[in-house]
């Protein structure tokens, strides 16, 4: 399974997401992140996806799913950890996904470890 996840501005989200990177066993790991996000620490099963996060809601979504879309071709269903960035950003990534089509399972790093939020 594939892990997609959103990377934000707020350093204070990082840390959910670099346990995910850290301990989910993904086939690949795809990181959107705004272009202006610093770096990042990632893995070597990581491709990197730096989107411009102020342009509008639909014209987020049309890049999102533009980019993704040959990231994920064979896959019917992704992890996805949006545990980081906006509703707008949210909405535009989950949109995306939907629109390719592709299914979700919203991932979070707990106490208790990965868990999947079914």
């Amino acid at each position: 399974m594939y892990l997609v996840a959103f990377v934000g501005k707020e350093r204070e989200t990082y840390g959910q997401i670099t346990a995910l990177l850290n301990k989910f066993e993904a086939e690949k790991i795809i990181l959107i992140k705004d272009s202006s996000t610093e770096k990042f620490p990632q893995n070597a099963k990581c491709e990197i996806i730096s989107i411009d996060t102020s342009k509008d809601l639909l014209s987020l979504k049309t890049i999102l799913k533009e980019k993704l879309a040959g990231s994920i071709k064979s896959e019917f269903e992704v992890a996805l950890s949006i545990a980081s960035g906006n509703g707008k950003e949210h909405m535009a990534l989950l949109s995306a996904l939907l629109s390719l089509p592709v299914g979700i399972k919203l991932i979070a790093f707990t106490k208790k470890g990965i868990d999947f939020l079914t």
